[in-house]
């Protein structure tokens, strides 16, 4: 009884893996809507001209990305997402620059050094992000104004495994939009 029962999951697994689609034989459609026959009975189609326009990657002038003057990273202690009051004048500046504009968004984003693994790293990085919000937030500042983002150790500042490398890559950047 058992052999039987087993052998008839087994096959049902087997049946709901299964799939009638042949994925050989779809075909495939431009945009304009016109089938075409499968990829390999058909000589590649000829390079399409593109619609899209270039961009300008030029700073935009009479544009300030930030108080001048001001730095816009603030950086943490090993394993903390506390903001050191030493850079309670920089968040001051900060806001009060943003404050000045609703127009004004800025992206916080929250890093970590290598040490740790991704997804801790990814929590640090959102704590430290958050940190920054919140003390933005309490200064004034919208919260429709700021987004939190973390990039845990994927984006160091500083290649190395010193001590001083470790440091400089425990920060949160202000990065405006």
């Amino acid at each position: 009884m058992n052999k039987t029962l087993i052998t008839l999951t087994l096959a049902a697994l087997l049946a709901a893996c299964s799939s009638p689609v042949k994925l050989n034989e779809v075909p495939v459609e431009e945009k304009a809507g016109v089938a075409l026959a499968a990829p390999s009975e058909q000589a590649p189609p000829p390079p399409a001209r593109s619609a899209v326009a270039g961009i300008d990657a030029r700073p935009l002038t009479g544009v300030a990305p930030g108080p001048e003057g001001v730095t816009k990273v603030i950086y943490f202690d090993y394993d903390s997402f506390v903001i050191k009051s030493e850079f309670q004048s920089v968040i001051e500046k900060h806001a009060a620059y943003i404050k000045q504009d609703s127009k004004r968004r800025i992206a916080l984003e929250g890093h970590t050094d290598e040490r740790g693994g991704r997804e801790y790293n990814l929590a640090l990085g959102q704590k430290r992000s958050e940190a920054v919000r919140k003390a933005l937030n309490l200064l004034g500042v919208s919260d429709a104004q700021m987004e939190a983002v973390s990039f845990g150790k994927e984006k160091p500042a500083v290649q190395g495994n010193s001590e001083e490398a470790f440091a400089k890559n425990r920060r949160a950047e202000i990065a405006y939009k």
